[in-house]
């Protein structure tokens, strides 16, 4: 485990401020490209028996960005280091694979290249888990719900892919 860095408030402030302004980019370039697309073309998909109702996304989305930004806060409060820089590199590389899903999934309309994207945003999501568990058990253990989630959306997006293929 890396030492913490005990440096000043303010320092605290503005590393957080990094992981926060990152999910909070994230999540509205996914609200771009998701809303518009909702109605027709998703209502008008074959949805299998698992698919959950449209409101439970906005919520675990919200926990999820915010479990992912507090983790990533904790791994940069840490002092600076190879493996802590990996982390980092990590977390904000799976961020933007999920930044990306929406676009091609909704915005493309195509469940084939949500798929595309998906399974690499998962592998790099573990990854990250790895990484930053090593680093600060707390900070990987705030990313498990991810990947559960990410499972679980894979799951779903090839399901939709095989029934609207």
């Amino acid at each position: 485990m890396s030492q913490i860095n005990t440096t000043g408030s303010v320092q605290g402030l503005r590393l957080a401020a990094l992981p926060i302004a990152a999910v909070v980019a994230a999540s509205v370039l996914g609200q771009l490209a998701t809303f518009p697309n909702l109605v027709p073309w998703y209502a008008g998909l074959i949805k299998p028996s698992f698919n959950p109702p449209n409101w439970i996304f906005g919520p675990v989305w919200t926990t999820l960005y915010g479990l992912m930004a507090y983790a990533a806060y904790r791994i940069l409060k840490l002092a600076s280091s190879p493996a802590q820089r990996v982390a980092i590199v990590l977390f904000y590389a799976q961020l933007a694979i999920n930044a990306t899903w929406p676009w091609m999934f909704f915005a493309a309309h195509s469940p084939a290249l949500g798929m595309v994207n998906v399974v690499p945003q998962l592998v790099v999501a573990v990854a990250t888990a790895i990484t930053f568990i090593r680093l600060d058990r707390i900070a990987g253990m705030c990313l498990l719900p991810l990947i559960v989630w990410v499972t679980f959306a894979a799951t779903l997006n090839a399901a939709l892919w095989r029934l609207n293929g």
